[in-house]
């Protein structure tokens, strides 16, 4: 069996930036494990596996595909820069002609959509909800030590943690700083987080002026140390600030 896999850089319009994922179509069904295997030797944070839900379906004609992620570990629920990357090849490799193309997904449907030369997707929005500090304590000191945590929230849907930082740092405090994803796995006692968000709020002036807020994301739990451009972390962190800061429209930067 033949098995076209492209590799898509997603959130740029430059190569080699952004955040690669790999796509691969699947004209007929694959072995469970194969999933897996492929992911493991693409070695990239995601590997998206597109596959017909019909016989007849056409990559170039049909708008509804099922469509699962596979990180080099083991398959993951929901990966935004992965579906993102799968659009963009039906859109731009494929030709296919329809506005909007529907995934069939473990979240549930989701949408991408042509607007003019860009792809806009429709993500799930989750909800986070207050953490006890006690109970994730030792994974929060391996992940910023000492630095001052402002709040603490888990979410249930996606089994993230997002940890926002004191709004008396700056941008650069999050951006320079070293974590050692590794030492999460024996650091987190609960067994429940899969993902570790790292969150700030934006500056109002200066030279990052105009950010709502800045974020980083690690997943070692899924085989993969730190994600540099996530689009499923943004499904928990876009409700998070915007309750936060009372808006529906906001500008981000990871």
């Amino acid at each position: 069996m033949q098995i076209p896999v492209f590799t898509v850089d997603a959130f740029t319009n430059r190569p080699f930036f952004g955040n690669p994922a790999a796509v691969c179509l699947l004209e007929n069904d694959l072995d469970e494990d194969l999933h897996q295997k492929i992911a493991m030797e693409m070695k990239l944070s995601e590997t998206a596996f597109i596959r017909k839900l019909h016989p007849e379906d056409d990559f170039a004609r049909s708008s509804c595909f099922g469509l699962r992620w596979f990180t080099p570990a083991n398959e993951v629920p929901l990966c935004g820069h992965a579906t993102l990357a799968a659009a963009a090849v039906l859109f731009l490799v494929q030709k296919n002609k329809n506005s909007v193309l529907t995934f069939v997904t473990l979240s549930g449907e989701l949408r991408a959509r042509q607007v003019e030369d860009h792809i806009v997707l429709d993500l799930p929005l989750y909800l986070t909800y207050p953490q006890v500090l006690q109970e994730v304590e030792e994974l929060i000191k391996a992940a910023v030590g000492d630095m001052v945590v402002q709040d603490l929230r888990y979410s249930p849907g996606t089994k993230k943690l997002l940890v926002r930082l004191s709004d008396a740092y700056e941008r650069s405090v999050l951006e320079e700083l070293q974590v050692s994803a590794q030492c999460f796995l024996s650091a987190e006692k609960t067994g429940k987080v899969k993902g570790l968000i790292l969150t700030l709020k934006g500056n109002s002036s200066g030279k990052h002026k105009g950010y709502d807020f800045y974020s980083r994301y690690f997943a070692p739990w899924y085989g993969v140390l730190e994600d540099p451009v996530t689009g499923s972390a943004h499904a928990v962190l876009s409700s998070y600030w915007s309750e936060q800061l009372g808006k529906k429209e906001m500008l981000v930067q990871k």
